[in-house]
């Protein structure tokens, strides 16, 4: 699946220039010349318009930890992680956080990868009951 993979990445980029500029990703995506692939743009607007539950779920389960105490770039990913278990149950859990974990890996701290890794396992616990 490395279509998602990169989707995936490209939604990342747009959730934290969203954030960076304090605007929507829907703002980002209509300002662009040449709009992102659908699932990019769905998982970026998705967050926005769930943004408020989503960050509700992640904040319950963050023992610890405040969203404005995180990362920028951890923030993002957790959010599009969550957004997908929410909403995107034909994406099996294991490949929703593995996806964040190596995101979170890659562009964010050292120790970003086990932060995101169990948190999201909390929240998938929560959210899917079938995986």
């Amino acid at each position: 699946m490395q279509g998602r993979r990169e989707a995936r990445e490209r939604a990342l980029e747009l959730l934290y220039e969203a954030e960076t500029k304090q605007t929507t990703c829907a703002a980002i995506v209509e300002a662009l010349p040449v709009a992102p692939d659908s699932y990019s743009t769905d998982l970026a607007t998705g967050v926005d318009d769930d943004r408020a539950a989503i960050d509700s779920m992640i904040g319950e389960n963050a023992k610890g930890w405040t969203l404005e105490r995180m990362p920028a770039i951890d923030r993002a990913v957790l959010r599009m992680a969550t957004y997908e278990l929410l909403h995107r149950s034909e994406v099996p859990v294991a490949v929703v956080i593995s996806e964040a974990v190596e995101l979170a890996q890659q562009f964010s701290t050292d120790e970003s990868g086990r932060f995101v890794n169990g948190l999201l396992s909390a929240i998938a616990k929560q959210t899917r009951s079938d995986d």
